[in-house]
């Protein structure tokens, strides 16, 4: 027991030393945005207050909160460092939600705003920021989030569950977890938007609606229609989401406006669907998808066999 407690300890105090120098890092990392850029703009006037707020979102705050945590790490202070810190993580969530707004507003203001377009490409030169840009600082504070769920995790697990230490570390390993969710749920909702608009510009004509609210995007690839009659098999592109399939096929090469888009063949509704595999169970060269709707029968067909297993299984997820 006394030698587990000791590699505890040994452990425990090289992942707090480790947090104490990073933290530091961290923290001269938001001075640089801070002073040369926040202070500066606003003695200065260059931005007005709403664009200034809407770039850099609760950084100060931010910076304030670290500061504390890393004041509280100096002298060996955890427990309460630790509290302090967990009522300023909902910061982080809300910097998160600014962020693709702030990254929108800052390219406006370069474009637009000469005089602060030469500001920060002035002070982008200075040999503080070693060759780095404003775009480069402004994500630190989510990088920063996804360190502290590793280091807390690392401290929990060599603190021993006796102590009162321990129920703090436990809590606050919980709240990072519950704010990086909420951030990576932020990600992803941001990252499905532009693959619904990315689809909706392929589609030719505004017929098809893909961008619909709660609408989740889960593939897309070349898949062939195996015809009910003998006739040939028709190539189709098939987008996968949580609610439909669309089938498109491409545009004529020579189209004066649609040249590189997709016609919209069909749209499939899968609360109504049922997904089976004809063949494609042994790892023969590719096999057969048949999907049955109300009022008709779709037969898919791959010469791979690992898509034909990919599209079943993400047929047969969306489905349920």
């Amino acid at each position: 027991v006394e030698d587990q407690r000791a590699r505890w300890e040994r452990k425990r105090s090289r992942t707090a030393k480790e947090l104490l120098e990073t933290e530091h890092k961290y923290l001269e990392q938001l001075d640089l945005v801070l002073t040369y850029f926040v202070t500066i703009l606003k003695a200065k006037g260059t931005l007005k207050p709403a664009v200034l707020e809407t770039i850099f979102g609760p950084l100060e705050s931010l910076y304030s909160a670290s500061h504390v945590l890393s004041l509280h790490l100096e002298k060996g202070n955890l427990g309460p460092g630790l509290e302090s810190f967990c009522q300023s993580l909902d910061l982080y969530g809300h910097y998160a939600e600014n962020l693709e707004q702030a990254n929108k507003t800052l390219k406006e203001e370069v474009r637009k705003n000469k005089s602060f377009r030469q500001f920060k490409k002035l002070q982008e030169t200075r040999p503080q920021f070693q060759g780095r840009e404003l775009e480069d600082l402004l994500p630190l504070p989510l990088q920063r989030l996804h360190q502290y769920k590793h280091f807390f995790r690392d401290l929990l697990e060599n603190t021993s569950p006796d102590t009162a230490e321990y129920q703090k570390l436990a809590k606050t390993v919980k709240s990072v977890c519950e704010v990086s969710h909420w951030v990576q749920d932020i990600f992803d909702m941001r990252e499905n938007s532009l693959q619904l608009l990315r689809i909706q510009k392929l589609l030719k004509g505004q017929k098809t609606q893909v961008l619909t609210p709660g609408r989740w995007y889960i593939r897309e690839g070349w898949l062939l229609v195996v015809p009910a009659k003998g006739e040939e098999l028709k190539r189709r592109m098939f987008f996968l989401f949580s609610d439909i399939l669309i089938a498109a096929k491409p545009c004529h090469p020579l189209h004066l406006l649609n040249s590189n888009k997709l016609s919209c063949q069909a749209v499939y509704l899968l609360h109504q669907c049922s997904v089976d595999k004809v063949f494609g169970h042994t790892w023969s060269q590719g096999g057969l998808l048949s999907l049955s709707f109300p009022h008709k029968t779709l037969l898919l067909m791959s010469s791979n066999q690992q898509e034909i297993n990919d599209w079943y299984r993400s047929l047969t997820a969306a489905v349920r």
